[in-house]
Order: C-alpha cells, then sequence, then structure tokens
C-alpha cells in the first residue's frame, strides 16, 4: 500500500488576509497506525542566504488511526505578509507530519492585505 497524507482548506481557498481563519480537512491513509500526526501553520524564506521558519501554530492530533481524517481550524497572525522579491521570498504553508516515519505533506498559502503576494522591486524597478 502507498500512503498518502492530504490538507483541504474549505472551498480550496489558498488566499487569505491576517488574522482570517484558516480551516478545512486533514486526512491519512498510511501503512502502519503512526505514533504521532501533527498540523503545523508556518511560515518560512526561500532564496539566497539562510533559511528562516516561524512555527505560529501546531496542534497534536490525539489518537491517530492508520486511515484517519480530521477538522482544522487556525487564526492567522497580523504577519508577516507573503512576499517574493529578486533574492528572496516568504512563503506561509500547513504542513502535515506523521512520526515515525516522517512522511509529510505541505499547503502553501497566500497571507496579505490584498490576499496577492506583495512583490518586492529593487531600486532598478526589477
Amino acid at each position: 500500500m502507498m500512503s498518502k497524507m492530504t490538507i483541504e482548506t474549505e472551498r480550496g481557498k489558498d488566499r487569505f488576509v491576517p488574522t482570517d481563519k484558516v480551516s478545512g480537512t486533514v486526512s491519512w491513509d498510511l501503512d502502519q497506525v503512526p505514533d504521532s500526526v501533527e498540523l503545523r501553520l508556518f511560515w518560512y524564506t526561500k532564496g539566497k542566504g539562510d533559511r528562516d521558519v516561524g512555527i505560529v501554530a501546531g496542534v497534536a492530533l490525539a489518537n491517530p488511526q492508520a486511515h484517519d481524517r480530521r477538522d482544522f481550524s487556525f487564526k492567522l497572525p497580523e504577519g508577516p505578509y507573503s512576499f517574493s522579491g529578486r533574492l528572496i521570498s516568504l512563503i506561509w504553508a500547513l504542513e502535515l507530519i506523521a512520526k515515525p516515519s516522517d512522511l509529510t505533506e505541505r499547503f502553501d498559502l497566500t497571507v496579505s492585505p490584498t490576499g496577492e503576494e506583495v512583490r518586492i522591486r529593487d531600486q532598478t524597478g526589477n
């Protein structure tokens, strides 16, 4: 059997404004009963330089079974905003982690006042 994990937000929504509620359902079909399953809301940077990560919230899903489905809800903080620049980007995500297999599933989000990724331009306009 092939292990599978999914994260689904309400109506498939992936764009949010600060303080919005992100809710939906996580599910998994694993080869064996996991020791633990955790869902995290976090942001991370990608690009040049060191990678930064900020875990905003996490929930351990009690008594997970090999085949399971759970509802979730997180309230987004005021920031930081999702942005993309020439050298670095900040991305929000939900991540579902099953232990001890370290199987993960990630669902990327955009968080900003407009619901659109903020584009950072350098002084030349690029």
